[in-house]
């Protein structure tokens, strides 16, 4: 089957992966779409440290197409989007509704995948950039069937992430105020994470004035190119500030933009060993600097959650998929990624 492997050195489509079949707990799923995330491109520039070889991806929607023993919540026929989150089920993270949190879902990536005899690691406890993938069930989440699987695909990551930062993580409430540094996928995410919230001033902050019109589609009260005219919307400071590009001197720009009691939520990924820095002073009128894993998700919930919104016509999905590419373009769907031409690129099968 095809594939999208990275050996370390370069990134490749081959046709001739192979995949085990589902254990006890395990889900075998036929991918349909992919959407291409920065963190897959980050394994390659060596920004996230990973082992190698490795099937890259990491957000998806397919169709189940076996199930090991023991699970039940879904069967070969049912449309599913894919979470990250091999989360154990059972350790106290997880009993507390913290599954991002579970250490069993941390670093202990399987490797399902052999090419000629070798076995490849599986990035992300996902690896949506393959024909077929095998998760634990508890990552397989249920969909409506009419939910195009193309904008489903994107639930997994991008907007678990996004939304789930504005929701779960900062809890922005009706009328606060929020400035969203970087207007990616994850950063449109949060601004209609923020609409959702209720929020009444929505700042979004990217030095590329062609994406204002999407910026605002998704819930931007206001666009500016530069963090410098912040302060003339919001003289205060503003509640709320995200950051999603992962530059450390945005970091810093985030905390420097809050009022009293404010929050700086970090979304980006700089470099494994980047520091910031800050005014220690600044941060006793009660701001916080808030780390976020994966939205601070419970995929089984949210994603079911999105995709009811989604349906209803208050998250918008289909409006994020502004390229898709058979697997074959794998490395012009990852220019484009990486030189900002699109929002989300979705990689088809």
């Amino acid at each position: 089957m095809r594939g999208v492997v990275f050996d370390g050195t370069r990134t490749e489509v081959v046709d001739d992966l192979e995949i085990r079949g589902p254990g006890p707990g395990e889900v075998l799923v036929a991918v349909a779409a992919a959407g291409l995330c920065h963190s897959d491109l980050s394994v390659v520039d060596g920004t996230i440290p990973f082992p190698v070889p490795v099937v890259l991806g990491h957000e998806g929607a397919g169709v189940v197409e076996a199930v090991g023993p023991g699970v039940g919540h879904v069967r070969p026929g049912d449309h599913v989007a894919l979470s990250t989150l091999a989360n154990c089920g059972t350790c106290a993270q997880c009993d507390r509704g913290r599954p991002t949190m579970c250490r069993k879902a941390i670093g202990r990536p399987g490797r399902p995948f052999s090419r000629g005899g070798e076995q490849l690691f599986q990035f992300a406890s996902n690896s949506a950039f393959a024909e077929r993938t095998l998760v634990r069930a508890v990552q397989a989440v249920k969909i409506p069937a009419d939910l195009p699987l193309t904008s489903a695909a994107l639930i997994g990551c991008g907007v678990l992430t996004g939304v789930g930062a504005v929701l779960n993580r900062a809890k922005v409430d009706r009328g606060d105020t929020v400035v969203v540094i970087g207007t990616g996928g994850v950063g449109l995410n949060v601004l209609q994470g923020a609409r959702l919230a209720g929020a009444l001033t929505v700042i979004a902050v990217d030095s590329n004035p062609a994406k204002e019109a999407v910026a605002r589609q998704f819930g931007a009260t206001h666009f500016l190119t530069s963090a410098d005219g912040v302060r003339d919307i919001l003289p205060d400071g503003a509640d709320h500030a995200f950051e999603c590009v992962g530059r450390t001197e945005l970091i810093r720009q985030a905390v420097d933009l809050l009022d009293r009691h404010g929050q700086a939520v970090l979304l980006g990924v700089p470099a494994a060993g980047a520091e910031a820095s800050f005014t220690v002073s600044s941060m006793y009128l009660d701001k916080s600097i808030l780390g976020c894993r994966y939205g601070s998700s419970r995929p089984q919930r949210d994603i079911a959650l999105y995709a009811g919104l989604y349906r209803e016509g208050r998250l918008l999905l289909d409006e994020l998929v502004t390229g898709t590419y058979p697997v074959e373009d794998f490395a012009k769907a990852a220019e484009d990624a990486h030189h900002g031409r699109v929002a989300r690129g979705v990689l088809v099968f």
